[in-house]
């Protein structure tokens, strides 16, 4: 199993490794300072468990490396980091094929919460079978679903289920990943459509 690191800044490449290592030392980190170097690497290294991109690369700017990793990965989970604020960003890079956006100033405690969760299957149970389909959701994914459906913030349900925001994050990614959607409305709408909230 490989874990694959794309970031130009050294100390910030190593940083990400050393997390990473205390989280999974038993896997391969592969650090890259080029998206370029992605194929080739993939070829000595082996298919990647889990790609970490910064948003800013010498030759990919923006969400021009998301697409590209989806476009060759689609199924693979992405952590993007960067340095601009995740109300800037955070949104374009999740619709763009991202599964969670961490900020670079992030400690390194946010950092494994974060990634942690791609890691992990949900551990919620008992499972709640949808009607009329084949997906599982755990109880804590159609409480999810309901806070979404109120409009509430990432924030608002942190503090609602009195957990961290971070936490949120990787709650939702696991949703997203559970129902096959890209955003929010997809997965409200797929659960209004599976008879788990009302329809408005």
């Amino acid at each position: 199993m490989s874990i694959y690191i794309i970031e130009d800044h050294p100390l910030m490449r190593d940083a990400i490794a050393l997390v990473l290592r205390r989280m999974q030392p038993e896997q391969e980190i592969v650090k890259l300072d080029r998206l370029d170097h992605l194929f080739e690497a993939v070829k000595q290294h082996g298919a990647p468990d889990l790609l970490c991109l910064d948003l800013k690369l010498p030759d990919a700017s923006g969400i021009q490396g998301v697409v590209s990793i989806r476009k060759d990965y689609p199924r693979v989970p992405l952590a993007v980091y960067s340095t601009s604020p995740a109300a800037d960003m955070e949104e374009v890079c999740i619709e763009a094929g991202a599964d969670i956006y961490i900020e670079k100033t992030a400690g390194s405690a946010e950092l494994s919460a974060s990634l942690q969760g791609l890691f992990q299957a949900d551990e919620d149970s008992p499972l709640y079978k949808i009607p009329l389909g084949d997906d599982k959701l755990s109880k804590r994914q159609v409480q999810l679903v309901a806070l979404l459906d109120r409009g509430l913030t990432n924030r608002e349900i942190a503090t609602e289920l009195g957990v961290s925001e971070h936490t949120i994050k990787v709650h939702l990614w696991r949703l997203f990943r559970r129902l096959n959607v890209k955003n929010r409305t997809q997965a409200v709408h797929h659960a209004r459509a599976r008879g788990l909230v009302p329809n408005s």
